[in-house]
């Protein structure tokens, strides 16, 4: 049982930037971590049980709800601001689809109809802009099978650039492509340059191009891709096995540590290590089938093996290998 003993001080502390949720401390024990109690409307101490605070105000809803239906109705907020969407998620829209104007009385149809147009047509430029851009972003995310959290980074990077007029002369396509190739390296899940252009339908030059000049003027530092971040989604590709995995990322940090993979194209390096762990492993896949899973040519994946197993002196291994298949 806690103590009753109530501290003199009456106002709820501010938040700590120690760590903890309080910064005062237990006039007991010198305690700094506390626990509340929503029921009694209390603030106690976890070491030692002194009641700091009492008839604290429960600012947590007021009702209650027991599925979805219920929750939805009782509820007096909408959905969060997101980048997702030209208008945060904010305003309202007259008119989605056509479907809708047969809810409408016939009376009132005309005038409906009058509504809709004046309010599509009263939509500023950036907002039609951002309209279809966050559209075809939504696409090429799905597509690509991104996270959520890079979809919002990268929406909100588009609409910077449509502020600092950066859009204009280029394809609204192009500049998507882009920022999601910038973003997805970004965050450690990279994709590449020949997934970008099948996803979008843009040449690969101008993505290039753009990506360039979007990166510099939004001052977004992109350091160069590590081969390592490739390997879980290659080998998922492949369906190969964690231990795959954890031998071709063991092969790539030792690459790292005697710099072979400096200068190389980081997808080839992934590639061939995967490869030579398939065969370390005993999950045999030919080159052909890596190659072909990761878009990369076989030539390039023979001379990154050629590289790796010289280098790491694997090659008395892999012949072993070879022999007991």
């Amino acid at each position: 049982m806690p103590k009753r003993k109530v501290s003199k001080s009456t106002r709820t502390a501010p938040p700590s930037k120690t760590g903890s949720k309080y910064s005062k401390k237990c006039p007991d024990c010198g305690n700094t971590n506390f626990l509340e109690d929503s029921q009694r409307g209390e603030l106690v101490c976890s070491n030692c049980g002194l009641v700091m605070e009492e008839s604290m105000i429960d600012t947590g809803q007021e009702w209650r709800a027991f599925d979805t239906e219920q929750m939805s109705k009782r509820a007096r907020s909408g959905a969060p601001l997101t980048f997702t969407k030209h208008d945060k998620g904010m305003t309202t829209e007259i008119g989605k689809g056509v479907g809708e104007l047969y809810k409408v009385p016939t009376k009132k149809r005309a005038q409906y109809y009058r509504l809709t147009k004046w309010h599509k047509r009263l939509i500023k430029s950036k907002d039609r802009n951002l309209s279809f851009a966050l559209s075809e972003l939504q696409r090429i995310v799905s597509f690509l099978n991104l996270s959520r959290s890079v979809h919002e980074r990268i929406a909100r990077y588009y609409e910077q650039a449509v502020n600092k007029g950066l859009v204009r002369g280029r394809s609204i396509e192009s500049v998507i492509a882009a920022l999601t190739y910038a973003v997805s390296r970004e965050f450690g899940s990279p994709r590449t340059l020949d997934e970008i252009t099948e996803a979008s339908g843009e040449d690969k030059r101008e993505i290039g191009r753009t990506y360039r000049y979007i990166s510099r003027e939004l001052q977004i530092r992109i350091l160069p891709a590590d081969p390592m971040s490739y390997v879980p989604r290659f080998c998922s590709m492949l369906g190969l096995s964690d231990r795959v995995q954890a031998k071709a990322i063991e092969i790539l940090k030792k690459a790292k540590k005697h710099d072979i993979t400096s200068g190389k194209g980081p997808t080839g390096v992934a590639a061939a290590a995967i490869y030579i762990a398939c065969v370390l492993i005993g999950e045999k896949r030919t080159q052909r089938e890596v190659a072909d899973t990761t878009n990369i040519t076989e030539v390039t994946i023979r001379n990154r093996y050629t590289e790796l197993v010289k280098k790491l002196n694997l090659e008395d291994e892999m012949e072993k290998r070879a022999k007991e298949e």
